[in-house]
This record gives C-alpha cells, structure tokens and sequence, in this order.
C-alpha cells in the first residue's frame, strides 16, 4: 500500500524556485516525484553524515540537453546512479595512465592544483 501524501508548500526565492524548476523539468519527474526525490536524498546524506568536508570535492558541468537525456537513459539501461558512473570512469581514466607510465618506466607529471578554496 502506498503511503499516504500530504501537501508542503513554502515560500522561497524567484531564482531558486527558477533553477528547482528547470532541474525537474530535465529529469523527467512530476515536481512531486522530484521534490521527494531532494528531501529524502538530503535527509540520506545528513543521516549518513556524508555532508561536505574538506576530503571531498565537487565536479559539475553542462552538457547539451540532447545529451543528457541520452545520457540518463543509459544509467537507466545499465542501472547506474551518475556517482559511480563518472567515480568510474575517472577511475578508469588513472588507471590507465598508471599502466602507461609503468610499462615506459617514466614517472607522472605532478599536475597543478586549484589552491581557490
């Protein structure tokens, strides 16, 4: 049995209700889905306790829209959450690095750092 729904409406800025808007519309998701999808996800990571910290960065991007919907179908398909797909491929990307480097016996460049935090 599906459980009973009740409704939450609150005020909140013009820009943030513009971009909560656009980020559901691209999903795909009834803003009811999406926004269930934010709060349980937010009460997961506090719960979690995976909040930021100073051992974790973030990396984000655009890609055009055709793409992204593209690209959504393939987690679907492959049953992959965005996370672990890009965790993987960068991953993957080191990895192979790390092989080529060792099998020429050359050592990797040490690559500048973003000091802007």
């Amino acid at each position: 049995m599906a459980e009973e729904k009740r409704n939450l409406c609150a005020q909140i800025p013009i820009s943030l209700h513009s971009r909560v808007r656009q980020e559901q519309e691209a999903s795909g998701q009834t803003l009811s889905e999406y926004m269930t999808q934010l709060i349980t996800e937010f009460f997961q990571m506090k719960e979690g306790n995976q909040n930021m910290n100073h051992n974790m960065k973030t990396i984000a991007f655009q890609v055009p829209a055709e793409l992204f919907e593209e690209f959504k179908a393939y987690l679907q398909r492959n049953n992959f959450k965005q996370k672990e797909f890009f965790l993987g491929c960068i991953q993957s990307a080191l990895a192979e690095e790390r092989d080529a480097d060792e099998a020429s016996g050359s050592e990797p460049e040490p690559q500048e750092t973003d000091q802007t935090e």
